[in-house]
């Protein structure tokens, strides 16, 4: 090879190199987070980490304290734990806590959204009429000593789902939740009025661990028909029973009236409305499965598939059907609604 050809053919080398290997550096980030919040060929220094972080710890909840009859402004992930907290005990498995997460997270967003709460945007409340919710402080005072490796546990759940919401459609979901099923939740129009797509009954096996599967409850006569707007004098007392396809009360005849599972369920504060019940003179015996209304995940189900080695995606998988989860950055306008 003469002296001119070895020339050309060190350029051609030093071109490959120039052009190809950055390339080749460049390429597999291409398109690695399409789905995610920022892309980096256009990062500004609005878009740098940093100012991600910090404005993702802008976004509060207003929460109306109902003990101080007050409101504070709670950082969103600050607000998820305390509701985690609150909702799900702590000794229960770091998977199911995830899953709790999700549902608290996308239970505000929603709220924020305007399909849970009115016009007028008013405060989500720290009760069970939205989620319940406790401060750090508060719970220091309900854990004792306990505190530290139960609050840090659960902020661990929440810090590895961050952002994250369960949605439908790419619409966040109303995430119902419950105790402890009856063995199968319960599909949302036989217990409220209308169907949910999402919201239908599956197996939970892993309910019979709970503590709260079974109870009885007795009740006088004459408190069931006060609470219930009846008279037993003049009619049979306990009458025809219909069943939902996941064994709780449909609808049941008392006293010559017809009531639906759930009216019965919340007017005499039975545990679930899969009950059995019999008269003994004058009293009823209520003998119920389960605990909570039974629509959507199921607290102690979760955690029985955590314990069997499920991740948090299989729960929501399991109890939320065909959603999918979803980042809330995904979309700009549920950032909007957030920001403070």
């Amino acid at each position: 090879m003469n002296l001119k050809k070895v020339s050309i053919f060190v350029v051609l080398v030093l071109v490959a190199i120039v052009v190809i290997i950055p390339t080749a550096i460049v390429t597999p980030f291409i398109g690695a987070g399409t789905n995610e919040d920022y892309q980096l060929e256009n990062a500004t220094a609005e878009d740098l980490p940093d100012k991600k972080k910090a404005e993702e710890d802008s976004y509060v909840v207003s929460v109306f304290r109902s003990q101080e009859q007050s409101v504070d402004d709670v950082p969103l992930e600050q607000y998820v734990a305390g509701v985690v907290a609150s909702e799900m005990p702590a000794e229960f498995e770091l998977e199911a806590l995830k899953a709790q997460s999700l549902a608290a997270r996308t239970y505000i967003v929603k709220y924020v959204l305007n399909e849970e709460g009115d016009e007028k945007q008013d405060p989500i409340t720290d009760t069970v009429q939205h989620q319940v919710y406790k401060s750090e402080e508060e719970l220091k005072k309900i854990w004792g000593g306990d505190f530290s490796w139960k609050m840090e546990k659960i902020k661990k759940a929440v810090a590895a789902t961050k952002g994250q919401i369960i949605t439908y459609k790419e619409q966040p979901i109303t995430p119902s939740f419950f105790s402890t099923s009856n063995g199968y939740t319960e599909n949302a129009e036989d217990y409220w009025q209308n169907p949910v797509p999402y919201l239908v009954s599956v197996e939970s096996p892993w309910d019979q661990q709970s503590p709260k599967f079974r109870d009885q409850k007795i009740v006088t006569i004459s408190e069931a028909e006060k609470a219930l707007g009846i008279n037993f004098d003049s009619n049979p007392v306990l009458g025809e029973i219909k069943r939902t396809s996941s064994n709780r009360v449909e609808t049941m005849n008392i006293a010559g009236k017809q009531f639906t599972g759930r009216e019965i369920r919340e007017a005499l504060k039975l545990q679930s409305s899969d009950f059995k019940v019999e008269q003994k003179n004058q009293h009823l015996i209520f003998t119920t499965k389960g605990n909570g209304h039974g629509v959507g995940m199921s607290q102690y189900g979760a955690n029985g598939m955590a314990k069997e080695g499920h991740s948090y995606k299989d729960i929501i998988k399991h109890y939320y059907k065909d959603t999918s989860i979803s980042k809330i950055k995904s979309n700009a306008e549920r950032v909007t609604v957030l920001k403070n």
